[in-house]
This record gives structure tokens, C-alpha cells and sequence, in this order.
């Protein structure tokens, strides 16, 4: 075999020379395309450890925004002063924490802030506006405003052309001023003759820019015997836009705006009657001009059913009416009439009614909240007898009753209040004292109490706080968004009242839950009270 190799060798001497070169040339090829996928991927891990160094570089150089760490419980305590039902929830700071604003009246404020009433002019004891920090209780700003207020409102946006929101006060004697939220500092202030005893009607609304000077503006109604007078102030600098319009009703009125797509009507109801103005009307009366803007438009179907002499509304027999309150719907704002014998339902946008409830006499305004998941709900609270009321959650859509409790009640005890949850439902925070069915005390004033209710338990009530104190304001917030259910309580003596002691509280919810006393509604015990007190302990709260 050898021999006959070396033979072909000889005999074509060209033919080996290229299979060698053929085989060089392979045998290159194969190195080049080793070396590039050598180098390719030695640029891959360079690159890989070069993104490493620079992330951990920066999360050292730079290191991350530090989070609030909010206490669990704080107390503000002001001596020799007295408490205004005013309570507002804001972020005043802009630490992504909602803050606490409120008012008190004293002859000094707080030693943070070391300011009196002679400072600013003021005749002593005079009314200061005070921002507690919602992470420690700490005061963020706080100022002598006024001899004395009528009424207080935070949160309006552009007031006084500012980018951060502000507080709009009402004074007394007849003042009316705009202070930054941010940083308590006066926007505007101006003398306002609203007359001698007058009530103002709240809440006050803004309304579209009607100057045109770039900020929207606001509107005022003062109730006076049986007249409402109507003011129209400019957002931006509080001077009063035309002049004085006034309102004729038959008794001591409140009032709800409804906002019907491209409408907004106003609705002012005595006990008696129920009166309605769009807001055109009302600007006409105040500026005898005509303005042709798009939110100021008029509803058809309800201008049908409006006297255009007395503005009486045709909308159903409102003898006794106690409360109206605005229900949202699909597509338009609903309202609800509560007067002394039922509930009911009216569609705004054809006038009809709904439904109807039975109820008797409410004593506390609806409140929205969730006992389904995502089907909207309404807390009702009516009275039985004297010192005695019953709780319902209703149904918006239908006016079905899905859970009601009876309670002993004082007369003055705060309203309901409500926390939505992660599983689209709502906690219900309710005041009163429970008492077991046949087992009822009617001789003593029943105590102050502080209840929680999740429709995940329907047959159980968790006893958070027995309050003696008098309770002037109670509010319940997320003070960070979706986590750190929280409630206020500002505790004291009152406007008009003798002086005391002054006391803010915000108290996290689940502090209370973990030393709850629970109670069985029924003899029906599905889980045990600490495996029921863990769940609602490690319940999770959804910002919607």
C-alpha cells in the first residue's frame, strides 16, 4: 500500500502539494473564527463587569431618597385653648406623608413657633392655623389668621395663583384670606362685609376662571335668615367680582353642588324645600353680564323642572329633608334625599327616583364606602330612639340593606368614617356602644366608642377605643399611599366654650387592632378571636 503511495507521489507531485495547502488553509480558518468568538466573548464579560462596577459606584455615591418613618402614635397638647371643627389632610411638606392642619384658639401658639396674637395685630385670645407633621406630630408652620373663624378650607388649587395648593379662611369680624399650604404664608387678605349673624355654607366652591386672569375663582354663600347672599371672589387676589346677589328660601339652608356633564347646578334645601340656580344664573345675578364659557352651560331636562320665579325644583315631596349628598353614577353624579321617613335615590340626569328606603331620622351625613368588592355603598345612620341608632350599609345601585348594628349613641358623637382595602372593599370605623341584644341599659349616657368593621367578617366587631373626652373632630386617612391606615382625633373644649386643654391625635389603626376587644354578633364563632384579630391585623389598604 506504502509503495503504491509514494509511487502517486511521484508520479503527481502537484496534486500532494495542494491537499497540504488545502489542508493549511482549513486548519487557519478555524483558528480566525476560534480567535473571534474569543474576543466576542471576552467583550461581553468586560462589558457585564464594567455595568457592575458603575451600578455598585453609584449606589454608594448616590444612595437612595430616605423614607419617613412615621410614628405609630403622636400627641400635639395645647393648654388654655379651645378647639373649631375644622380637621384637613393634606401633604403639606411634599415628603409623600399626608400631614395634619387645624385650628385652635388661644392666647399663644405652640412653643415651636413661640408666636402670639399681639404679633399680628390680633386682640388675644385669637385663632391660629397650626400644620402638624403626619410622620412625628411636629409643627411644619402655624399663625395667628384671624380674631376669630368661621370657617376653614384646604386644599384649593391656584389659590392665589400659587402652584401648591392653599387654605381659604373665613374671619371673623368679616375677613376672608388665602395661606400657601406649603408654607402658612398669607397669599391675600381682604375685608369682606357679609352682615351681622350670618352663617356660611359649605363647603365653599371653585368655579372657573369668570376674570380671566388665569386662576380659577370662587364663590361664597352666606345664609342669613331667609335669604342666601352670593359672593364671587377672584381666586387670585380675593377681591370681589360684581356685586351682591341674593337668594330667597324659607328657612335655614344648606346646599350640594351637582356637576352634569357640561352643567353645574347648585342645590339649596331647607326643611321644607328644595331650590336649584346653575351656576350661569348665579354669575348673571352677581355681575348682570352674560359669560359664555363651556362649564357654564344650561341642562335642558332640568331647566323644565325649575321655577323660574321662586327656583323651586319639582323633584319629589322634600318635606323634612335632613340631608342631600351626591352618589356617583355610570355616567353622572346621582343624589340621595334623606329627610325624616326614608331614603331616597334620584337619577339626575331624568329626574327619576330609583329606589327608596325606610328610615328614620337621620342623625349623621352619608358617607360612601365599599361592602362588596368595587360595588359603591352607603353608610347610613338613623335614629331608633333617643340615644339609640342603627347602622346600614346600602347599596348605591339598588338600595338594598347589606349589613346593619345597633348602637347606643350620644347625641354629639362623631360621624362614620372609612379606609378602602386591598381586596377593593372598605373598612368602617363607627362610633357608639354595643350592647348584647336584651341586655340593653337605657337609664346612663352611653360611652364613646370606637368600632371596626370588615364585610370579611360580617358577624364581627372590634372594640379599638373607649374615648371620655369630648371628641371635637374625627377623621381616617392613608397617610402613605396604600399603606398606614391611620385616624385623627382632636379632643377638647369647643368655640364659645370655656377654655381647657386641647389635645391631637393620630393613631395608627393596626396599634388598636392588636389590642382590640373582639365581639361576636352572633353565637356563630367560624375562627378563633386571635386568628380573626391576626387576619384584619395583616389586612392591606389600597389608595383608590
Amino acid at each position: 500500500v506504502m509503495d503504491n503511495k509514494e509511487s502517486e507521489a511521484e508520479i503527481h507531485p502537484l496534486k500532494t502539494e495542494d491537499v497540504k495547502v488545502q489542508e493549511n488553509h482549513d486548519s487557519s480558518v478555524e483558528r480566525r473564527i476560534i480567535s473571534k468568538q474569543s474576543s466576542r466573548l471576552a467583550a461581553f464579560f468586560i462589558s457585564l463587569f464594567l455595568c457592575l462596577i458603575i451600578v455598585f459606584a453609584f449606589s454608594f455615591i448616590i444612595p437612595c431618597p430616605e423614607r419617613p418613618v412615621s410614628e405609630r402614635t403622636w400627641f400635639r397638647n395645647y393648654n388654655n385653648a379651645v378647639a373649631y371643627q375644622f380637621l384637613s389632610i393634606e401633604d403639606v411638606n411634599e415628603d409623600k406623608v399626608q400631614d395634619v392642619i387645624f385650628a385652635f384658639k388661644a392666647s399663644n401658639g405652640s412653643s415651636s413657633f413661640n408666636r402670639s396674637c399681639l404679633d399680628e395685630g390680633l386682640p388675644s385670645p385669637c385663632a391660629f392655623v397650626a400644620a402638624l407633621s403626619g410622620t412625628n406630630g411636629g409643627v411644619l408652620w402655624e399663625k395667628p389668621a384671624a380674631e376669630d373663624i368661621e370657617w376653614m378650607e384646604c386644599g384649593i388649587k391656584q389659590l392665589g395663583g400659587a402652584e401648591s395648593p392653599g387654605c381659604l379662611i373665613v374671619g371673623k369680624p368679616m375677613s376672608l384670606m388665602a395661606v400657601d399650604l406649603r408654607t402658612g404664608e398669607v397669599q391675600w387678605r381682604q375685608p369682606s362685609d357679609f352682615g351681622a349673624n350670618y352663617t356660611v355654607l359649605t363647603p365653599v366652591s371653585v368655579i372657573p376662571d369668570v376674570d380671566s386672569d388665569g386662576v380659577q375663582d370662587l364663590i361664597i354663600f352666606i345664609a342669613t335668615e331667609d335669604k342666601i347672599k352670593t359672593f364671587i371672589y377672584s381666586g387670585k387676589n380675593g377681591k370681589q367680582i360684581g356685586t351682591t346677589g341674593s337668594l330667597n328660601v324659607d328657612g335655614r339652608a344648606r346646599y350640594i353642588r351637582l356637576n352634569l356633564g357640561s352643567s353645574s347646578y347648585f342645590l339649596f334645601y331647607t326643611e321644607n324645600s328644595l331650590y336649584a340656580y346653575s351656576l350661569k344664573d348665579l354669575y348673571s345675578a352677581a355681575t348682570g353680564m352674560e359669560i359664555k364659557l363651556p362649564s357654564l352651560e344650561q341642562d335642558p331636562q332640568w331647566e323644565k323642572n325649575i321655577d323660574r320665579t321662586t327656583h323651586h325644583l319639582s323633584l319629589l315631596s322634600s318635606g323634612g329633608i335632613r340631608y342631600l349628598t351626591k352618589i356617583p353614577g355610570r355616567s353622572w353624579e346621582n343624589v340621595l334625599v334623606v329627610n325624616s321617613e326614608m331614603a331616597t335615590m334620584i337619577n339626575t340626569h331624568n329626574l327619576q327616583t330609583l329606589w327608596t328606603l325606610n328610615m328614620s331620622r337621620a342623625v349623621s351625613e352619608p358617607l360612601l364606602g365599599y361592602y362588596k368588592p368595587d360595588v359603591l355603598g352607603i353608610v347610613l345612620e338613623s335614629e331608633i330612639r333617643p340615644n339609640r341608632k342603627k347602622v346600614m350599609i346600602v347599596e348605591s345601585e339598588s338600595g338594598a340593606v347589606q349589613w346593619d348594628l345597633k348602637l347606643n349613641s350620644r347625641t354629639e358623637s362623631p360621624g362614620p368614617a372609612t379606609l378602602s382595602t386591598a381586596d377593593h372593599r372598605s373598612t368602617f370605623l363607627i362610633w357608639g356602644e354595643y350592647q348584647v341584644p336584651g341586655n340593653e341599659t337605657k337609664s346612663r349616657t352611653p360611652l364613646q366608642k370606637l368600632y371596626f368593621f370588615h364585610p370579611s367578617y360580617t358577624n364581627v366587631l372590634l372594640e379599638l377605643r373607649n374615648s371620655t373626652d369630648q371628641i371635637v373632630a374625627f377623621n381616617a386617612a392613608l397617610f402613605e399611599r396604600s399603606r398606614h391606615a391611620c385616624y385623627v382625633l382632636l379632643r377638647g373644649p369647643q368655640a364659645g366654650e370655656e377654655p381647657g386643654s386641647v389635645s391631637l391625635m393620630k393613631r395608627k389603626l393596626k396599634e388598636d387592632i392588636s389590642e382590640s376587644r373582639l365581639i361576636w354578633l352572633s353565637q356563630v364563632a367560624v375562627d378563633s378571636e386571635r386568628y380573626v384579630r391576626d387576619r384584619l391585623y395583616r389586612m392591606r389598604f389600597h389608595s383608590r
